[in-house]
């Protein structure tokens, strides 16, 4: 899912329950869906503040970026 499907989901989510409205049962499913949302969401925004990081300017002043492979920990380099 891209990132701004997956945060307007996780507004809705959240919409749902400040209305306060739910059984608690449903509440807790949503409550649990939206945390994964976030950590995905963390997650996402991480890789590309890293990717962002990375990016120098060459010899010829061009702004290039290097490689990476995304891991389930962060990422990493490619040689």
């Amino acid at each position: 899912m891209e990132f701004e499907k997956s945060l307007k989901h996780l507004m809705e989510i959240v919409d749902k329950l400040e209305k306060g409205e739910l059984p608690l049962e449903r509440s807790l499913k949503l409550f649990e869906e939206g945390m994964n949302l976030l950590a995905t969401l963390k997650k996402y925004l991480s890789n590309a503040e890293i990717k962002i990081q990375k990016l120098i300017k060459n010899s010829e002043g061009r702004l290039k970026t290097d490689e990476y492979t995304e891991l389930s920990g962060g990422v990493e380099e490619k040689d």
